[in-house]
This record gives C-alpha cells, structure tokens and sequence, in this order.
C-alpha cells in the first residue's frame, strides 16, 4: 500500500477542546494554530484536493483579532480563534460557494452566510476555507469538473468518499478542527468511515439550512471532526434555530459529557446486514469486535434486524428528482459543462411522475413508523457504516456495483427517516483502513447517540494518520 502523505506534525494530536483550554492558559494563540494549520493545508493540498478555496490573508487577520481577545481574557464566544471549514455547498459571505460545478459563477456575489456559517463566525470561529464536494454534492464520492479529484490521506490512490470528502480530508489530518460537513444519502459518515474520522448527521432541522437543499428534507448538516468531544462542542454552536429555516425542530437540548463513559441502561439493537447486505469478510470482524466492546461498555445489546427491506427505490425517486430539480436551474447551453453522470442522474430525474413521488412518500411514511417502533424496544440501532473499503479514485463505485446508492446502503435509509446517526472509527481493515460503525438514534435522541459514541470511542480509541496507526484515546 502506498505510504500515507508526509505533513508537518505539530497538530496530529491536538482537538478543538484542548485548544481552547490552551487559549486560555495563554499557552498558545490562535495565530500560531492558523498559521500552522495553514501551512499543513498549503502541504497536503496538491495531493489530497481537500481545499477549493483557502482564505489565508483573512484567517490570519481574524486570529490576530481573536488573540487580543485572549490576551484581554475577553473571548468573544465559545469557538473564539478556533479553525473551521465550510463545505463548497454551503453559503459563506466573502467566499465562493461553487459547488463544485463549471456552470456557477465565480463573481457571486458571496454576500451572505447560511445559518451553520453564521453561527460558527458569532462563536469566534476562524473559517479558514472551503472544502471540497462533488459537483452539487450528487454522489458518494469526491470529484467534480471545477476542482478534480480528492484524495484519502490513507492511501491518495483511494477515495475519501464523498460528499463531504473534503471535510473528511481535512479532519484527518486536522487541517482546521471543525468541519461542517452535509448529508442527504450518507454524505457525513461514508467519508467519516473512509477517512477514519467521526461524523455526526443530526435529527433532521436541527441544525437549520438556507438556502434548502435541492434534496430538501433528506438533506442534514452536522459536524465532521476527530473526536466525538470536538463534534459535541461544535453541535453546541450550530444547532440553534434560525428564521430563515421553516422546518427548524425543536431546541437542541445541549449534553453533559458522562466522565465514567459507560452504555449501562442502553438497549442496542445490532444488525449486520440490515437483513440484505453483503459486507466484506474483514469490515464484518472489526464490526463485530466493536459490537463486543458495548456489551464491555454496559450496553445489553441484541443481533436482530428492524424489519425493513431495501428502500433504495424510495430513495432514488427523491435523489434523482432533486438533481433534475437543480439541473431545470442551469442554462441550457452551460449544461455541456456538467458531470457526465449528473447529467444522466437528472435526466432519470425528468422521468419521474408525480405518482411515483407519491409512492416514494408511502414508502418513507412506513419505513419512519418501522423504526419509531423499533426504537421503542431499542436505544440505538447500529450497524457498520460503509459495507466495502475505500476503492481507486475516479470512479463513482467499483466495478461490481451499478451507482453510488448500491455501496452505501447503510446510510440512506435514515435519511429517508430523518434521525440522527453517527459513524465512529472502529478499527482497521485487512488493508490497514479505517472501517466505521454506525449509531442510528430515534428521531430528537441526538444526545442519546453523542453519548455513545462518546463512550465507544473512549473504549476504541482514534486514529492518529501521523503515527500510522490505531491509538488508545486520551482518558
């Protein structure tokens, strides 16, 4: 296997949290972290592809701002001189938004933030750039016809899955410590899985969207980030209601992180195969190793399947008509400029009638009873995240597979029901590549799975790209 990226080191270990805690120490400041992750970025960029955009010359001045906040003692939020990055689909005021697609327009204008942007800049975040997507975010991988082809730090011959996978790069290698990442099929935790990283999709309009997704209610924004402490942190931030959201859920009720990182009382429903999966011999054991480490935790957990089959129909109904939604918005004679398969995608799209919209609402009506069900005998469902390994950068799915919704069919079903689910570093592959185990919660128990994950990841540990290798977390 190819050697992984050789990138300067200093950050490989440090979060979020212990940043601030240094901030506030005056044992670091926010210049020298923007700095240097600044020059990791600029290191690792001509490879792996993270980066669309690198905001250097604003970075440094709004950390040199921060810093005299610190050195005052007067930091103005929570995230004050804290590196974040937005994801290329996502308004950001002063930056291109471009979605990875030729037919945008590089002059904007870039005049307003979404709301996950907004929040992080009123917490004292320094958004450092933009991270890469496919274009319009349609597919499980990172590639588009604007900015190339993105790379997974474990071995760049790979993909780091998509379409967060910029933002899963950039956690990797702590390039920034909080990554805004979105998911409408799986779109946060395929890239947390391939890029060893975790990932949070949120219930659902708890962290609010605007401008709404083409992919309207399967799409969720969350956190992308090393440790599960960092995405917690970071959920505290983005997850607060904003107007411009009509479908906003309730309040974000906030969590006290449980020193003892214990399961006890939690009732885990385990399902290896959703009951249809085939999922590769050594992604099954490290799975299943995992599994065992919750029963260690406290957990009473159960093998059992919640019953469904594979809605993948249902959801490429939504999938398909979303794309031919963005595509009815592009000038006709930009649209040479588009991804070969967007262009085949939306022009299924076109194809779909209104009944078959309405059948594929049956669909995800019964399919979200089913699991309101289950979760009345089971806390959490969890499953692997991702059945197959990372493949060859360039493709949309290995040769086995017809499209990106065959390899992933852990994820979308439960954007089809809109609950929170997590993907949480396990171990390694046969290849020596990271694997993902997925926390599905009820709908609003995005505590419940913050906590577990939490819990399991004291246990697990996290991956450290830095020393090659699998290690214990810090007690």
């Amino acid at each position: 296997m190819k050697s992984r990226l050789s990138v300067p080191s200093s950050l490989d270990g440090l979060t979020a949290c212990e940043c601030l805690e240094l901030y506030r120490r005056r044992q670091v400041s926010p210049v020298e972290i923007v700095n240097e992750c600044l020059s990791r970025i600029d290191a690792s960029n001509p490879t792996l592809n993270a980066f669309c955009v690198v905001d250097h010359e604003n970075a440094r001045s709004i950390a040199r701002v921060s810093e005299g906040r610190w050195m005052k003692g007067e930091p103005a939020g929570v995230l004050d001189g804290i590196p974040a990055t937005i994801k290329d689909l996502t308004l950001t005021r002063g930056l291109p938004t471009r979605r990875g697609s030729l037919s945008s327009d590089v002059n904007g204008p870039w005049t307003a933030d979404a709301p996950v942007t907004a929040r992080l800049r009123e917490a004292g975040a320094v958004i450092i750039g933009k991270t890469t997507t496919p274009e319009f975010g349609w597919k499980g991988v990172t590639d588009s016809p604007l900015y190339g082809i993105t790379r997974n730090p474990w071995n760049p011959d790979l993909t780091p899955g998509g379409s967060s996978g910029g933002a899963g790069v950039a956690a990797a290698l702590n390039l920034g410590f909080l990554h805004q990442g979105s998911d409408g099929g799986g779109s946060i935790r395929i890239p947390a899985s391939f890029t060893g990283t975790f990932g949070f999709k949120p219930t659902f309009g708890l962290v609010p969207q605007w401008p709404a997704s083409a992919m309207t209610t399967l799409s969720h924004l969350g956190p992308m980030t090393r440790t599960v402490a960092d995405a917690i942190l970071m959920m505290s931030v983005i997850a607060q209601k904003d107007s411009r959201d009509g479908y906003a859920g309730p309040a974000y009720p906030g969590i006290d992180l449980d020193p003892a990182k214990t399961l006890k009382g939690l009732r885990i429903g385990y399902s290896r195969d959703l009951g249809y999966v085939k999922v590769a011999h050594d992604i099954q054991r490290v799975i299943d190793k995992a599994v065992d480490q919750l029963r260690d935790l406290g957990a009473e957990v159960v093998e059992t399947n919640p019953g469904f089959t594979n809605p993948v129909e249902a959801f490429v109904t939504f999938w398909f008509a979303g794309v031919a939604r963005i595509l009815s918005r592009i000038d006709k004679k930009q649209r040479q400029l588009l991804d070969r398969g967007f262009l085949q995608a939306a022009e299924r799209g076109l194809t779909i009638t209104l009944a078959e919209l309405q059948e594929a609402e049956a669909v995800r009506f019964e399919l979200s009873a089913l699991m309101a069900k289950f979760h009345e005998d089971y806390d959490l469902l969890v499953t692997p995240t991702v059945p197959i390994p990372p493949f060859p950068v360039g493709q949309n799915a290995p040769d086995e597979f017809n499209g990106w919704m065959d390899w992933t069919p852990f994820t979308y079903p439960f954007n089809l029901t809109q609950q929170p689910a997590a993907s949480v570093p396990s171990g390694l592959d046969d290849q020596e590549l990271p694997v993902g185990l997925q926390l599905v919660g009820a709908r609003y128990s995005d505590t419940t799975v913050l906590a577990a994950a939490y819990a399991i990841e004291s246990r697990l540990g996290h991956f450290s790209l830095a020393r090659n290798s699998f290690t214990a977390a810090v007690a």
